[in-house]
């Protein structure tokens, strides 16, 4: 099969080429993965010292994995970007476990590789990396692997669904869900961050109020 005839096949087209051993379908496969894989590590982990180096190589290990998996890989009705899409979620949670041991600056909130903010980063503009990431981390797994396959991603509602084994309305339903849920989180966030403090040189109003009065007395006495 000539390399345009391979462009023209679907993904799901292309995976049982590649199982058999088709070198050209093989790269033609990995390289509309690699794209999908690369925005969906980068939004879970974000920049790290200023760059997406180590999100850039945990794609290269999930791209590394889903090639290691070619030749086992058994079509049970179940799309194959379920299976790339899972490797991805088991990469990023153990790289989460080794940087729990280390301390990384981070600087950023995560983007889109395109520069376009998606609809969660337009809510988190303003706020720093580590809240936003504390404000996702509240959302349950399920809601927030959705939003990186459909933002970070930018994948279809349809090939949301195919990898997440849900229908592209059900998708559409929890993505709702997640966003309205992420704005109450952004809200409450933001209302705690603007509530009025005590005033710290004086917490105590009777012995703000003492210190006044002995400013004044002083004034009196000067003049």
């Amino acid at each position: 099969m000539t390399i345009s005839q391979l462009t023209d096949l679907d993904l799901e087209d292309l995976v049982p080429l590649a199982v058999d051993g088709d070198p050209r379908a093989t790269e033609e496969l990995l390289g509309r993965l690699r794209p999908l894989v690369l925005r969906y590590c980068r939004a879970r982990l974000g920049r790290v010292g200023g760059s997406f180096d180590q999100a850039d190589d945990v794609a290269q290990e999930v791209c590394v994995a889903v090639l290691a998996a070619l030749p086992r890989y058994r079509d049970e009705g179940k799309p194959f970007t379920a299976l790339v899409f899972g490797i991805a979620a088991r990469k990023v949670v153990d790289h989460h476990r080794v940087a729990a041991r280390t301390a990384y600056p981070t600087e950023d909130l995560p983007e889109r590789e395109d520069g376009a903010p998606g609809p969660e980063e337009l809510m988190l503009r303003g706020a720093d990396a580590e809240r936003a990431r504390a404000l996702l981390d509240q959302l349950p797994e399920n809601l927030r692997h959705l939003l990186m396959l459909r933002v970070a991603a930018g994948l279809s509602a349809e090939e949301t669904g195919q990898a997440l084994e849900m229908s592209p309305g059900a998708v559409r339903v929890a993505q709702h869900r997640a966003l309205a849920r992420l704005r109450t989180l952004v809200g409450q966030d933001q209302d705690h961050e603007h509530s009025p403090q005590p005033d710290s040189e004086s917490p105590n109003p009777r012995g703000r109020h003492r210190a006044q009065r002995q400013r004044k007395r002083g004034k009196e006495v000067t003049t």
